[in-house]
């Protein structure tokens, strides 16, 4: 889960340093082509469909808006805002699934998982810095995208049980297309990448497969209670190379929000 994290974090960094020579959409669009090239021939030698019928199920169909939009918004934060506040923002997407779990689905949630959802949403609050003068209406891309996701984790319980997760890799890799497609033809400007551009997109789908990858040997190897707080050393991470590669430097606020949410995750995690 770990190395997971991590390939997600160097994702993003990448993903922002190609959208500096390029359309962020067209960056996402190739992307998406070349994730769904990969899975489609890792499914392919493993004796399966790439794109089932299964995909065509009412939850897939959720599951694939959700993706987009979770894609969508993500990847135009990653690219307008800085990359440590969106990777905050990002961490309290397992609290909106246990708010969503208990009011789509009726999932019984202890007063104490309330709470952490709770300190989550005012930690996502003191990033965000509302009403005050370092506000962004920027910042609410991270929010959108946040949501997003969570909403493609809450549809994926009522995925059909039959897909492999070369398939499911498959099908996300192809939403970030579709999503890097809508907002190339919103903005225009695509061009042929020069070497440098080639390079950072291929670093950044690279790295994204391997997270991708990691991330599902956690999930079906490891005890989901044990491996689960580990998606937080995402934010570690993605602050380590805000810090030395991009020269951010997050405020009080930011790192204090970041840190409630983490707190109020691993808080909801040991709730029962």
């Amino acid at each position: 889960m770990t190395l997971s994290m991590a390939g997600f974090a160097i994702e993003d960094l990448f993903l922002k340093q190609a959208a500096r020579q390029m359309p962020v959409g067209q960056v996402m669009l190739i992307m998406g082509l070349c994730g769904m090239a990969v899975f489609a021939l890792m499914a392919r030698r493993a004796g399966q469909v790439a794109l089932p019928r299964a995909i065509l199920s009412r939850a897939m169909l959720i599951r694939s808006c959700c993706e987009v939009a979770g894609r969508l918004f993500h990847a135009l934060a990653i690219a307008l805002t800085t990359l440590s506040a969106t990777s905050a923002i990002l961490q309290a997407t397992p609290l909106v699934v246990v708010a969503g779990a208990a009011l789509l689905f009726g999932e019984k949630v202890t007063a104490g998982r309330w709470v952490a959802v709770g300190l989550g949403f005012l930690g996502v609050l003191l990033i965000l810095k509302p009403g005050v003068e370092g506000f962004s209406a920027l910042s609410l891309l991270a929010v959108a995208g946040t949501l997003g996701f969570a909403g493609r984790d809450l549809a994926t319980r009522a995925a059909p049980k039959g897909l492999s997760n070369r398939q499911l890799g498959v099908l996300g890799f192809a939403m970030l297309a579709v999503a890097g497609a809508l907002i190339l033809g919103w903005t225009g400007g695509a061009h042929l990448p020069d070497a440098q551009g080639a390079l950072l997109i291929a670093a950044t789908t690279g790295f994204g497969i391997a997270g991708y990858h990691a991330l599902t040997a956690a999930m079906r190897t490891g005890d989901v209670s044990a491996v689960t707080p580990f998606r937080y050393t995402r934010l570690i991470f993605a602050l380590v190379l805000a810090v030395l590669v991009l020269g951010e430097r997050p405020d009080a606020l930011t790192l204090a929000g970041a840190a409630l949410i983490v707190a109020a995750g691993l808080f909801g995690l040991t709730r029962r």
